[in-house]
Parts: structure tokens; sequence; C-alpha cells
């Protein structure tokens, strides 16, 4: 017999407290389980990350959340894709594009070993004329008007937005439906004889006690980590930023339908645009750059006027040993961290939540669950880690100590046989369940300058006219069709201004 949970406590608000609460709030709509929100006014939220990446309209989706009425509310743009500014060699960008590459020419050969061919008939040719939204981001081209009946596996798109105003917009929407949310840091955290988590005591006097705990308390981790001592796994070898300095700036020009990312000595920066100002950061590894010399190489490198004083965040990428012990889940930064360089942090957060609904325990707490919700989710913190260490080992940068010993560096074996299969001829093999579909894949390698020596050979079926004509004509398609939409400013004017 099942024994229903009664009470679910969230200890931390941010970004991963709300969207936890605002999903589990949708969810559980029993009248039987209660959900409360302990934070605290006095804790700032990191609140780094302004991007995301498409998955996220899923999650609004799930919520029957209106995309222009959250795009309003916080002060939200549209984003096509990431711009990558000299990662691959000082001069060199490429723009990793949302959507499918191409079209189906041979249901038994994918689009890119037709283009390699393409390409050497024509050695000008460029992959990114192939996507559609590619080609609209580099022309400022932005709509999701569903009369438009664009290809959904072509067109698709994130969003950037204000991360304290998505709290708050989350806040609302779970409050609205019911959870409690209560004032008050947590100074001690209180177990039962067998380790699980009883109740947790607030600055106040005050005891919440819970049957299942989800810690969202940042990188203190201070359930899952601290009191269950759940160890954490370090992959600053793999990705040896650990820090960054993050500072607004005034917008001064029309914001722009993707992020961009562009190469430091010791990192990268990120700028993203938002309706009301710009959002800009250095992440960088602090063994090759003062704090100081972080600060001025960002504030030097700004569009428009600093808003505030850069503020220092300090990390260590990696995630815990499992992210789900006893009756403790984390979410967010307490279950792992991996730089904001693809935007994934919403993302990691948003798995976490939809598969602990699809896992929710009773109050017998199953370790069958328990550990497939661990293997599930520490399967995609790795996935993820891989193709963020891509974009640093694949780079031709020889300009600096930490360029050099990115290139050099030893990388998972999982990657390397990625990077030699799609050498050797073109090959990349997907597997369903990866966050990172094809095009993701492809518009990497192809743009930090891995490209196959050879070709499947299938691609001969066709002769070089028929298939120069082919591929041409869908360049073209592609090219007319991101003609016809309006302007990205033009589609926020008229659908989700900010007021």
């Amino acid at each position: 017999m099942t024994e229903r949970l009664d009470s679910i406590v969230i200890v931390g608000g941010g970004t991963a407290g709300w969207m936890a609460a605002a999903g589990l709030a949708r969810s559980l709509r029993n009248g039987h389980t209660r959900i409360k929100l302990i934070e605290s006014d006095a804790i700032g939220i990191v609140g780094v990350g302004e991007a995301t990446i498409p998955s996220i309209r899923s999650y609004l989706s799930m919520l029957k959340i209106d995309e222009n009425d959250f795009v309003r509310n916080t002060q939200g743009t549209f984003k096509l894709g990431i711009e990558f500014v000299d990662w691959f060699k000082p001069g060199h960008r490429y723009l990793h594009p949302f959507g499918r590459i191409g079209a189906e020419i041979d249901p038994m050969l994918p689009f890119h070993q037709h283009f390699l061919k393409y390409k050497t008939l024509k050695p000008d040719a460029d992959i990114k004329d192939f996507s559609l939204t590619s080609v609209a981001a580099r022309a400022g081209k932005f709509t999701s008007d569903p009369n438009r009946q664009l290809p959904p596996n072509h067109w698709t798109y994130a969003y950037h937005f204000d991360a304290s105003l998505v709290a708050k917009y989350l806040r609302q929407y779970a409050e609205a439906q019911g959870i409690e949310r209560i004032e008050g840091k947590v100074t001690r955290v209180n177990q039962h004889e067998n380790g699980f988590i009883k109740s947790v005591s607030l600055e106040s006097g005050e005891d919440i006690s819970g049957d299942f705990f989800i810690d969202c308390t940042g990188f203190r981790s201070l359930l899952l980590g601290n009191t269950l001592g759940i160890d954490y796994h370090d992959w600053s070898h793999y990705l040896p930023c650990n820090r960054a300095v993050a500072v607004p700036s005034e917008k001064i020009e029309a914001p722009i339908p993707y992020t961009r990312s562009t190469a430091r000595p010791a990192g990268w920066q990120w700028r993203i645009p938002l309706q009301h100002r710009t959002g800009n950061g250095y992440v960088y590894a602090g063994d090759y750059l003062s704090d100081d010399e972080a600060s001025a190489t960002l504030l030097a490198n700004l569009d428009g006027k600093a808003l505030d004083d850069p503020r220092l965040i300090r990390f260590t990428t990696g995630r815990r040993d499992v992210v789900w012990e006893k009756n403790c889940v984390a979410l967010g930064l307490s279950a792992g961290f991996l730089e904001p360089l693809e935007s994934t942090a919403i993302h990691l957060i948003q798995v976490g939540v939809a598969w602990l609904l699809a896992l929710l325990p009773d109050k017998n707490f199953n370790q069958t669950e328990i550990d497939e919700y661990n293997r599930i989710v520490t399967g995609i913190y790795e996935q993820t880690r891989d193709f963020l260490i891509l974009h640093y080992k694949a780079t031709e940068r020889d300009d600096s100590d930490f360029w050099r010993r990115c290139r050099d560096m030893e990388i998972p074996e999982t990657l390397a046989t990625r990077m030699e299969l799609f050498r050797n001829g073109g090959r990349c093999l997907i597997g369903g369940d990866e966050l990172f579909a094809l095009t993701s894949w492809l518009a990497v390698l192809m743009g930090q300058g891995v490209m196959p020596e050879g070709m499947n050979e299938l691609v001969n079926s066709r002769s070089d006219d028929e298939l120069v004509r082919m591929l041409d004509e869908i360049k073209g398609r592609i090219s007319q069709t991101a003609n016809t939409l309006p302007t990205h400013a033009e589609h926020i004017a008229s659908n989700c201004a900010a007021t």
C-alpha cells in the first residue's frame, strides 16, 4: 500500500525553488499534499543565467503560462541561438542555432553528409546558410506567430529574461496555486534516527517539518551536501573556469535575437540583450586572471554604460555524487553547476523537476525510484559536460596559457570517441535522451574547426550537378522564408513589450 506524501518542503527560493514550486503546484492539485517554500529576503540569488534553451517552452506550456505574458513581465527577448566569437581562433565567429539544419534528402543519410560533398564542390559553402534560425538570427528577424506555419522542427527558440523577475513571476504563479511561502533563514537541519530529514529550524525558532525536502539552497547545498554528506564531484580539470563577474549595462540598440559569447584570454564574456538593459559577464579561470583584471576587462568591453559595479561569483563546476538521497532531492546549484556557456542551468532545473514529477515518491521512498532518478539526472549532467568541454578542447587558439591548457587537456573518452567518429567520416551519433541534438553538435564541431576527413559513400548516389541543384534550392528557400519575417524588435513591440 502506498502512503501519499502529506507535505513537501522546498528550502530556498530563487529560480530553482520557484520553478519546483510552480511545477509541483500545477501537478499536485489533489488537495492532499501541502507544499511550503522557505526563503529569506536577506539571502540573495545568484541570478547570473538570463538565457535559456528551447526546452523552457515545454515547461511554460505545462504550467499553461501565456508566452507573451511571461516575456512581457520578465523584460524578455527571444533567442534563436548563440554566436561564438574568437573561440576557434581570433577573428573567427560562428552561430550555434536552434532547430534543424537542412532538409531530408535521403531518409537513410543525414543532411550534413550531403553538405560535406556539396562543400567539396563549393568550397565557400557554409553550414549556417542551411539553418532557418541561423539565417533569421543574423538578419535580426523573429516571429512566434502560429499563423506563419513555420516548420516546428526547423523553427524553435528560447528566451532571454531578467532572472530576478522570473523568480518573482513564478512565485506569484505558485502562490496563486496554493503554495505557502515562509519567510526565514534556516539555522539547523534536524534528522530522524535513520538519517532522513525530519525538519528544518528557522532563525525565528520555528521548526518546519515535512515528509519530503527539496534542496534549493544554492552552492551551500545545506541539506543534500552539508547534512546528508553527499560529496561533490569536481570537474575543474575539464572545465577550468571557476569565477565570473557580472554587470548590467545600458541598452543602446534594438535587442538581437541571440546570445553572444566572446572568447577572452582566460575565459569568455557573455552578452544577453533584454528589453530594458543588456546582461554581461566574464567567466574566467582564477588561476590565470585576477578578479580585478577580470572586472577591468569586462567593463572595457561593454556596449553601453555599466549600471552597477561588477558582482563576483565563485564556483566549481561539477555535480553531487547523487542528487537524491533518502527523503531529499537537490535542484539547481545545490545539485551541481555547469558554467553558463550553453545556457543549460535552467534546463537542468527543469529536468530535475520533470523527472521528480515522473518518479514522485510516497512515504516509503522506494530505493529503485531514487536510483533511477539519480541515473537519469546524473547522465544528463555528464552529457552536457561533454558538450561544453568540446568548445574549449577544439580550438586553434595559442595566445594564452589558459587556451593552451584547454587545447592540450585530456578529455572524457565519451567525447574523444565522438570527435574521432566525426573526423573520420562525419558520423555524429546522438542518443534519443540527449539534451543537445544533431544540429547542436554539428554547429559546434564545425564551428570549432573539427571537419571530417571523409564522408559516407552513399552521398555519391546522386550526380554532382543534381546535388548542387538540390542544396542550392534548399538554401534559397530558407533565405526567402527568413526575409518574410518581421524584425525581432517589431515582434516584441507588437506582442510582448514590457510596460
